[in-house]
């Protein structure tokens, strides 16, 4: 097995100038700041008042626009803050470095799922009263998870509480019929989600033919599906079965990859390996914990990760929906196999990992259900001082900000 204490490379400062402007972020140019150092000490007290619970995110902060359109170059032109378990320091790198902050025989897991446009408007059938109806998670051929939000005059949406038995008509005459809400497994009933009777013949053609992705508040314009498409995404249609369905939201953590750099990190003997998680909506309002979603994890990758834990190396998960895959597949002695189905795993710092030893990850709200397996990866101390450099060195926020890498060794 490979040494516990590992060294990372020296961090460099990520000029951050272009990210400023109306789009939030680093306001102009860095010039004159310090570079912040990879080793620089924890000192004590540096913490103090911070919260990783109830921290305000500035909304200069949060990434209104993918980087491309924010003057950066290219998708993985982002900035990535590196820490690992019982440190106490962390290393802010340029996302393009990922290869050589891992070593060869690493696994990196990536979430094949693609992102459906899955947002599509409508008009309550009593009422007329506008809505935008999420399409989540695809249950059965005609049974679906659905968020209804009310428009609020920005292209983005909030939420709307369904009372009773509500039937929407959709854009194109298609009509939703919500059923009850969704009653997660030991859990209460949701109050934003519902389960939905949609019977069309073909919803995934539907929604390719009316929706648009899922977007909030912090974005500025409806952009097309592509903008919302990783590079490691199956095209729809390409399966059959739940796991044709797709995910209501993007797989985000993996967008800033490009085949250039999976080229680099495969030429640097770092295996990538696929998994599949149909992730639901996860509104930025109410930080419910996750509930059921489609997963599977192939035999192939299971094998491929077995015989890197026994020589030692480290597998890392690329975004959150990849721990819940790869933790849903590991038995109770820490060995992964093959599976597919429905998950309802929670992953928490009392529960812990199995087989994940890293995650690659963006920045989350405050509150967010998330940062419980953040810190089950992390341990609270790292993840404290993470977000508090990534607060205060003016990183950015959601699914087109910077990324978070976390080595548990």
């Amino acid at each position: 097995m490979r040494a516990q204490q590992r060294t990372l490379p020296d961090a460099r400062w990520v000029d951050g100038g272009k990210q400023g402007g109306k789009q939030g972020g680093m306001r102009g140019d860095r010039a004159g700041h310090r570079a912040f150092p990879a080793r620089e000490e924890l000192t004590e007290g540096a913490l103090e008042g911070f919260g990783l619970d109830e921290f305000e995110l500035p909304g200069e902060l949060e990434a209104t626009a993918p980087p491309e359109e924010r003057g950066r170059d290219g998708r993985d032109d982002v900035r990535l803050l590196v820490g690992r378990r019982g440190g106490r320091t962390v290393g802010h790198h340029a996302f393009r470095e990922l290869p050589r902050l891992l070593d060869p025989g690493d696994v990196l897991v990536v979430n094949t799922s693609a992102t459906l446009p899955a947002a599509v408007d409508g008009r309550v059938a009593d009422t007329g009263e506008a809505v935008v109806a999420h399409f989540s998670t695809r249950r059965s051929p005609t049974t679906w998870v659905v968020e209804l939000r009310t428009p609020d005059g920005r292209g983005s949406t909030r939420q709307r509480l369904p009372t009773g038995a509500v039937t929407v008509r959709l854009t194109g005459g298609a009509r939703l019929a919500l059923v009850a809400p969704l009653r997660p497994d030991g859990r209460a009933a949701s109050e934003r989600l519902w389960t939905a009777d949609f019977p069309v013949p073909d919803p995934l053609a539907y929604l390719g033919s009316y929706g648009r992705p899922i977007r909030y508040s912090y974005t500025d314009v409806d952009r097309p599906v592509s903008a919302y498409q990783t590079v490691f995404a199956q095209a729809l249609g390409e399966v059959e079965g739940p796991a044709a369905a797709g995910s209501a939201e993007m797989p985000s953590a993996a967008r800033p990859f490009t085949a250039e750099l999976v080229a680099q990190l495969v030429s640097r003997g770092v295996q990538v390996v696929p998994i599949t998680l149909h992730t639901g909506v996860a509104s930025v309002e109410a930080h419910e914990a996750p509930y059921a979603e489609w997963f599977e994890v192939p035999a192939s990758t299971a094998r491929v990760v077995r015989a890197a834990r026994r020589a030692g190396s480290r597998v890392v998960a690329v975004g959150t929906t990849a721990v819940r895959a790869l933790e849903s597949a590991a038995d109770a002695g820490d060995v992964l196999h093959a599976a597919s189905g429905w998950t309802e795993l929670v992953i928490t710092p009392d529960r812990g990992v199995r087989v994940v030893d890293g995650l690659l990850t963006g920045l989350h709200e405050p509150r967010a259900s998330h940062l419980q397996m953040l810190e089950a990866i992390a341990g609270r101390p790292l993840l404290d001082l993470s977000y508090a450099e990534a607060l205060r060195e003016r990183y950015l926020w959601h699914e087109f900000g910077d990324l978070h890498l976390i080595l548990s060794r």
